[in-house]
Parts: structure tokens; C-alpha cells; sequence
């Protein structure tokens, strides 16, 4: 909005001349988000304290201790993560840019659809919430309005086509098949995170570190001279979602304060349903789909850890891990909380530069 209402005046008054720059914007994003949790935050989760009374219900099949040392603390923080991104986004944005709006979209629909999972689960007091196959197919859903939009909007060189990492000049025309692949990242990605979210602090790092690359790629893909220097494809109009990313990184950053062991607040399927989601939209849009496996590679290792569970316990009955996700296998290994979380941090950190390094190995 500021740069809607301030950038024009730029000619005039030379101060207004900053609301033109993604980095000066993107920069005030990051602290707007970060003032906002900070502001709204403890009385936020004082009242989420007073309307749960007790907290959000833990899963039985989980470590036993967490019936414990995880009881009584208070969910649905995902919301305050959503108000900061909202607030910010809309204050330093370029509003005329629709791939702005394709973000918000995917963002607050994956967050409304986490935010009745939570209302559910607290009423209902189980850990059940929205049945599985709902839950999946209201993602679906909006994951393919926003994909058949973002076709359109995209440039009509690209708009179907699929960019692979590291080979400058490959890209495999996928034709409306691109649709299902942009549904998938999308939907993909928010799980990916919500499976990850199980320890205080685990998930969000990963988020704020995956949010302040996909800033840089997405200034960089927007472009023309980095994109060109760096043969990466230029999609014009996305370095204003460097703007959305800084807010991402902000919101990160003051919920984490809250989220911090041990935790005040649980960001719950309202935030990490919103915050995956907000990943892959950005990977779809920035055409760099494949980089998000590698940046968010700690999501897709707890994800791969499920899905390998389950597999071996239907074909063989046996288990490879003692409790899935990975974060859980480790807790019953004996490891420390923090360990586990710090640990998965630094190797949220190392797939991030790895993931980072595909922009210059071309």
C-alpha cells in the first residue's frame, strides 16, 4: 500500500524515492512482521490461554512424555503468524501485483482450512480434528484455482513449463499437467510442514531459513540482469514477492520468540498448513519447484520418514523407525529435545546453501 500511495511521489520529495527499492521494502517487511508478533503476541496467547483452558489435545500415539511436558500450552499461534504476513504484506507490497495476491490466497485459504482443523480438535478434545481425505481435498482446491491463475499470469513462454536445476537451458513443457504438479508442491509442501511441526521451535526455523531464500531467488528471477547473469529464468513481476518472503522471515522470527522450548504457544494446522503452503506457491510462481525439495529437504526427509513407516509396517509388519516422524525417532532414541531441534536446524541451514549453490552451478 505505502508503495502504491508513496513511490509516485518519488519525482517530487526524494525521501519517497525508498519505496521504489524491493530490498528497502523487503528489509521493513521483515521488522513490520517482527513488531507486529512482538505488539499482538502475549496478549494474543493470553487470551488463546483463557478460551483452551486446557490446551491443545497431545496425540497418544506419540512419545509418552509429551502427555507430560506438552500439556496445557495453548494452539491456533499459526494466527498470529497469519496477522503479521497480512499487515506487512499489505503495507510495503506492490498491490497491482497479482502474484502477491496468488500468495496471500494460498496463505490465508491453507490457513483457514488449518484453523478449523485446530477448532475441531479443541472442541472435540482428540487429536483428530478434520477427517484426513476433507482436510486434503479443501487443499486441492485451492491449490488449483491458485495454479490455473498462475498460468495465466505467468509469462506465456513459461507458463506450463518446468525448470530444471543446475541444466541452464532445460525446461520440459508439461502442458496442463503443470496445473497437477503446481497442486502437488503446493499441497505437498504445506503437509510437509505440518508433519515437521512436532517439537517446540523444529518447524519454524526451517520455514524463516526456506523464506529467506526464496527472497533471494525471487528478487533474482525478477530481475533481468541477475536472472540473465545467472541463467536462471526471468519471470517478470516476481521480486515483489521478496516483499511477501521478508514477511514470512519476520513472522518467523516473532513466533519463534513465543515458540521457543519451552513453547508458549503451538502455531498448530493454522500456521503450518499456511506457511507450507506459502513455499510452494512461491517455488511455482519463482519456476524454481525443484529447488524447494532441496532448500526445504528437512521437510521432505520427515515426510519420506512417514511414508516409509507406514510402507514397511503394511508390506512387512516391522518398523524402520521406532516412531515417525524422524523428530520422534530420535526423542526415543534418548535424545533431548533441544538436541533434536538444534541439530535439525543445522541441517535445515546446510540443505538451504545446497539448495542456494543451484543458482550459480549451471
Amino acid at each position: 500500500m505505502l508503495f502504491n500511495l508513496l513511490a509516485p511521489l518519488g519525482d517530487e520529495i526524494i525521501f519517497f524515492n525508498l519505496f521504489r527499492y524491493l530490498t528497502f521494502r523487503s528489509g521493513a517487511a521483515v521488522i513490520t512482521a517482527l513488531v507486529v508478533c512482538f505488539v499482538v503476541g502475549p496478549s494474543f496467547i493470553a487470551w488463546l490461554k483463557a478460551k483452551q483452558g486446557e490446551g491443545q489435545p497431545i496425540r497418544t500415539d506419540g512419545p509418552e512424555h509429551h502427555l507430560i511436558t506438552k500439556a496445557g500450552t495453548p494452539t491456533m499461534g499459526g494466527f498470529l503468524i497469519l496477522l503479521s504476513i497480512a499487515v506487512s504484506t499489505l503495507l510495503w507490497a506492490d498491490l497491482t501485483n497479482a502474484f502477491v495476491w496468488i500468495v496471500l490466497f494460498v496463505t490465508v485459504g491453507f490457513g483457514a482450512i488449518g484453523f478449523a482443523d485446530d477448532y475441531l480438535k479443541l472442541t472435540k478434545r482428540n487429536s483428530k480434528g478434520l477427517r484426513s481425505r476433507t482436510k486434503f481435498l479443501l487443499q486441492i482446491a485451492i491449490g488449483l484455482i491458485a495454479a490455473f491463475v498462475i498460468v495465466e499470469v505467468s509469462p506465456e513462454h513459461l507458463r506450463t513449463h518446468l525448470a530444471i536445476p543446475v541444466f541452464k537451458e532445460v525446461l520440459i513443457d508439461l502442458g496442463w499437467f503443470f496445473v497437477a504438479l503446481a497442486v502437488f508442491v503446493m499441497v505437498g509442501a504445506s503437509n510437509a510442514v505440518n508433519l515437521t511441526d512436532g517439537l517446540d521451535g523444529l518447524a519454524i526455523v526451517p520455514v524463516m531459513i526456506a523464506a529467506g531464500c526464496f527472497a533471494f531467488i525471487a528478487y533474482l528471477v525478477g530481475n533481468t540482469v541477475f536472472s540473465d547473469y545467472l541463467q536462471i529464468q526471468y519471470v517478470a513481476g516476481t521480486g515483489e514477492l521478496a516483499v511477501f518472503c521478508g514477511a514470512l522471515v519476520g513472522a518467523s522470527l516473532g513466533f519463534l520468540w513465543f515458540n521457543a522450548p519451552p513453547a508458549m504457544v503451538f502455531m498448530g494446522d493454522t500456521g503450518s498448513l499456511s506457511c507450507g503452503g506459502a513455499l510452494g506457491g512461491i517455488a511455482v510462481i519463482t519456476k524454481h519447484e525443484l529447488v524447494l525439495a532441496i532448500i526445504g529437504g528437512l521437510f521432505v526427509l520427515e515426510t519420506v520418514s512417514v511414508i516409509v513407516q507406514v510402507a514397511s509396517f503394511k508390506l512387512t509388519g516391522k518398523r524402520v523407525f521406532r516412531m515417525a516422524p524422524l523428530h520422534h525417532h530420535f526423542e526415543e532414541k534418548g535424545w533431548a529435545e533441544p538436541t533434536i531441534v538444534i541439530r535439525f536446524w543445522i541441517i535445515a541451514m546446510i540443505l538451504a546453501l545446497a539448495g542456494l549453490s543451484t543458482l550459480k552451478l549451471r
